[in-house]
């Protein structure tokens, strides 16, 4: 475990070498979700198994959530990104990186990937989507029931989560609850800026976007393809938002291929036909 103090906040990393001792084909960095989200949903899912590919892995609790430091006010996109942008420079990561990003964390991705594109080799994005101002409305939406529910009737809040997805999950949710009523992120995160689609055509690099193909995000699968040059989609039958926890291997399977094919390879500086969508094998 590291603490890497950015001047800014205090931020919890693992880092997982390849396990066979090897130098790394890569680094990829996970970026985690909101809320009742940390890098331990990457630690006991995907995470070992990249760095047995050879891979040099990165992750971290972003700030405000697991073990990093929770200002009491800086929660914005901007914010967000700055965290990354610091986090790759005190960690001395070489060369262009992946980013993995689940949820929230895609949308921090896509944001670094505009504002550092020579940092970025590939993004994958898990149930995730660009900032827009629909994004906005959608998660100050999110923020203020979060807080309201966790303000006014915190107990039988987390007596139903506790009864329906057990107490590790109500313990998660009351800290979520703490994060939102003490802090200004529910305030900060809708208020960032967002991109029109000019500016969401400006991600040059290759995109792999994984969708439940039940989830309310899956229409973003053919927008996306329609505005970025190099972008997969791939949906998958029978889940939803959850896709890192219900079906790890599969996300497992589908990085450790996009970075075997995209580690080496430049992506091309003219636009081609946009990626299909299918199911991952």
């Amino acid at each position: 475990m590291t603490v890497l103090d950015t001047g800014r906040v205090r931020l919890h990393v693992q880092r997982l070498a390849p396990t066979d001792g090897g130098p790394p084909r890569a680094t990829v960095v996970l970026v985690h979700g909101l809320l009742t989200d940390s890098l331990a949903s990457y630690y006991f899912t995907v995470a070992p198994a990249l760095a047995g590919a050879g891979l040099d892995v990165v992750m971290y609790d972003q700030r405000g959530h697991g073990r990093s430091g929770r200002p009491p006010s800086g929660y914005g996109l901007d914010d967000a990104t700055d965290d990354l942008d610091a986090l790759l420079a005190g960690l001395d990561v070489p060369g262009p990186v992946h980013l993995v990003g689940n949820s929230y964390g895609g949308t921090v991705a896509f944001a670094f990937a505009r504002r550092r594109p020579e940092r970025v080799a590939s993004l994958v994005v898990v149930e995730s989507e660009p900032a827009t101002a629909a994004w906005a409305v959608k998660l100050a939406g999110l923020l203020e029931r979060v807080r309201h529910e966790m303000s006014v009737n915190e107990n039988a809040a987390l007596d139903w989560i506790a009864a329906h997805h057990g107490g590790h999950t109500a313990r998660l949710a009351k800290s979520a609850g703490r994060l939102v009523r003490d802090t200004t992120i529910a305030r900060d995160i809708p208020a960032s800026p967002v991109l029109d689609d000019a500016q969401i055509r400006t991600v040059r690099c290759p995109v792999l976007a994984l969708y439940g193909a039940d989830s309310d995000l899956a229409e973003q699968a053919p927008r996306l393809r329609a505005l970025l040059p190099h972008c997969t989609t791939v949906l998958l039958p029978g889940l939803r938002h959850s896709v890192l926890v219900e079906a790890p291997g599969r996300v497992r399977d589908a990085v450790r291929e996009w970075v075997g094919r995209h580690d080496r390879t430049p992506p091309p500086r003219e636009p081609v036909t946009a990626g299909s969508q299918g199911c991952t094998r």
